[in-house]
């Protein structure tokens, strides 16, 4: 959002933040395809034409089926758009060694999507996951720049570097972990830089509604923006402020 609202100031934007239910990183995949599209649907009830999953997981498991199953039922005019694709397209032109290593939740590293996305784009890349079960609980709980943080973000990096000592870059696949970015560069070998995901899904984005004239033109333009959430506002806003760098209020809505 942050990204988002950064590179396209002008269009009005609604997030929801699905708190109650979260984290999606761990749950099934029937579970998440649910959960992503009743988060979907009432975003599409509230006004907004074209929705973007700010989460790799619900990109992973509910994405393709929203917009090959339900949208064709639902509202052929409405747009869904994830996180994975806009990053996999453009990933293999930071690497110089041609290694890439990809850091996610449980549910995005076993659904394996970015192995398939990226082998499309630049099936010449040699790419290593490790899920980080322990990341997205550390960000939740402020514990970011504790020492607990430490331990588990040192053992998730070495992880993934005695997969493959060649990767010069790592993509940072949850967009709980720029959070963590000091505490990664702290453990990462000397000459690997870190990908995250904001300014390349906003880059994405401008391109695309560039290219969709049709869909762009059915975006309001008065830079206003809401938030909402299924959870607790107090804890919401207090987590959101540290997120977007801004004061945020939230609304509270259910999906149930």
């Amino acid at each position: 959002m942050k990204s988002l609202s950064s590179v396209l100031p002008e269009y009005d934007y609604l997030y929801l933040g699905d708190n109650a239910r979260a984290p999606y990183g761990t749950k099934d995949f029937d579970t998440v395809y649910r959960y992503t599209w009743e988060a979907v649907r009432w975003l599409f009830e509230a006004g907004c034409p074209l929705v973007i999953l700010a989460c790799n997981t619900a990109s992973a498991k509910a994405l393709r089926s929203i917009q090959q199953k339900e949208l064709v039922e639902y509202d052929t005019e409405k747009r869904v758009l994830g996180v994975i694709r806009p990053t996999s397209e453009v990933i293999g032109s930071f690497t110089e060694t041609g290694h890439v290593g990809v850091m996610g939740t449980p549910g995005t590293i076993e659904s394996g999507s970015y192995l398939l996305e990226i082998a499309k784009f630049f099936p010449e890349l040699n790419v290593k996951q490790q899920a980080c079960p322990e990341w997205v609980p550390l960000v939740e709980a402020n514990k970011q720049a504790k020492e607990e943080a430490d331990y588990w973000v040192a053992k998730y990096i070495n992880a993934i570097m005695e997969q493959d000592g060649k990767i010069d870059t790592l993509l940072l696949a949850c967009t709980h972990y720029p959070l963590l970015m000091d505490t990664i560069r702290k453990f990462l070998p000397e000459g690997v830089k870190t990908i995250s995901q904001g300014e390349l899904v906003a880059a994405s984005l401008k391109d695309y509604l560039d290219r969709h004239v049709e869909i762009r033109s059915k975006l309001s333009r008065g830079g206003e923006m809401a938030f909402c959430t299924t959870g607790d506002t107090v804890d919401f806003n207090a987590h959101a402020t540290h997120f977007y760098g801004k004061s945020v209020e939230a609304t509270k809505i259910s999906l149930s």
